[in-house]
């Protein structure tokens, strides 16, 4: 065996240990990562259609795009009791007027932020992806995000929520290092 090869032999030790560790346990290779709790997103439609069941469908589908894209990102997402959800919130909008309800929901599932989100539709044209972020051990507002998603909605959506998935992600870096 020559020089070369033996100087890699820690390293792939240490590769290997370390996908190990990931395998049997994924959560304690990302223990520093910060845990999100993404709600569902509701519908806020003002067009002369509201509530169409491709709207409806579409908004169903947002936050699970947006966990997928947060975990991409190194951050480990935390699921709500549907049950604890639906005590939680009184009706449209509450959760996010509501900070102080939200941050104890999500932090008594082990979140670090929660994400309430709104998809405003204004027009057939636009829709507007609103997310408010709160900061689950304090109950404060880290931010409000919007992302405008132009032209043919379904197909932009996706990327409407991975631009407000780095955003997010960036906030929250911001916001961990200040704290």
């Amino acid at each position: 065996m020559c020089a070369g090869q033996q100087s890699l032999r820690p390293v792939r030790s240490i590769a290997i240990a370390v996908l190990l560790a990931w395998l049997l346990q994924p959560d304690a290779v990302f223990a520093d990562s910060s845990a999100a709790a993404v709600l569902p997103f509701e519908l806020n439609d003002l067009t002369l259609d509201p509530g169409n069941a491709a709207e409806v469908t579409r908004t169903g589908s947002i936050a699970g795009l947006l966990q997928d894209a947060l975990k991409r990102r190194g951050h480990r997402i935390v699921a709500i009791d549907s049950q604890a959800y639906a005590e939680a919130n009184e009706g449209f909008g509450y959760l996010a007027e509501h900070p102080d309800v939200a941050a104890p929901l999500a932090r008594s599932a082990g979140a670090d932020w929660v994400i309430v989100g709104r998809l405003h539709k204004a027009s057939f044209l636009f829709v507007y992806l609103i997310a408010k972020v709160i900061d689950a051990r304090t109950g404060e507002v880290a931010g409000e995000l919007k992302v405008e998603v132009k032209g043919p909605q379904k197909e932009l959506t996706a990327r409407g929520v991975d631009n407000l998935a780095q955003q997010i992600d960036e906030l929250i870096e911001v916001r961990g290092k200040q704290s």
